[in-house]
């Protein structure tokens, strides 16, 4: 089941993103940061975890992309699923579940940056209709290798800010 994100999942949600690095397809990050400083990056909303028998599989939480109040409305979208749990719909579960609280907090537009080796995570997207607005080429390296990050988002249907989408 999908439920708020409690403080006592930080470490269990800490070794999904743990995994997540481990797979060199999940993010630039090398290490795992300490909780406060995941918590300090991560809107106090729209946090989620799946949780079934044995505890949490995966999380999905939003980060502001910019300070600037022009900009309060833009999130970044991170989902986590633990290896084992893959397959199993536990993504489409937690995006419906951020699409909808992140509507409700006034965000009218979903951002992610995924490697194109991703295919898993862009299919997700794409199903919760992100579209591709680009590609940054050899935007940073990971283990001494350059590379490319496919853009997507997302534009509110309901908030009613943005018109014609």
């Amino acid at each position: 089941m999908v439920r708020e994100m409690k403080p006592e999942d930080r470490t269990r949600v800490l070794e999904i993103y743990s995994s997540g690095i481990a797979t060199r397809n999940a993010t630039f990050e090398t290490e795992v940061p300490a909780w406060e400083e995941w918590d300090s990056r991560h809107h106090l909303h729209s946090r989620y975890v799946y949780e079934e028998i044995g505890g949490v599989r995966g999380w999905i939480a939003l980060s502001p992309v910019s300070a600037r109040k022009a900009y309060s409305g833009v999130a970044e979208v991170s989902i986590y699923i633990y290896p084992s749990s893959t397959g199993h719909g536990i993504g489409s579960q937690l995006m419906q579940k951020v699409i909808e609280s992140s509507e409700e907090q006034g965000i009218w537009t979903l951002f992610s940056s995924i490697f194109p080796e991703n295919t898993a995570t862009l299919r997700l997207h794409e199903k919760f209709d992100f579209r591709i607005i680009g590609r940054r080429e050899r935007i940073a390296q990971l283990d001494g290798k350059w590379r490319d990050t496919i853009l997507l988002e997302r534009r509110s249907k309901s908030t009613g800010i943005i018109d014609g989408f």
